[in-house]
């Protein structure tokens, strides 16, 4: 798992395996989960609040 942190844009990226492109994204309120075939990472806007 990979985990990064952008403090200026207040991103926090979750990486499930070796971060690549997804095919499919889904959104929920701040939520990004991206996708291929399995869930391969979810992305938080606005980590810091949550």
């Amino acid at each position: 798992m990979w985990i990064d942190y952008d403090k200026e844009a207040d991103v926090l990226y979750l990486s499930f395996r070796k971060p690549q492109r997804a095919t499919k994204t889904i959104e929920t309120d701040d939520v990004l989960i991206r996708k291929d075939r399995n869930r391969i990472g979810i992305t938080i806007l606005n980590a810091s609040s949550r």
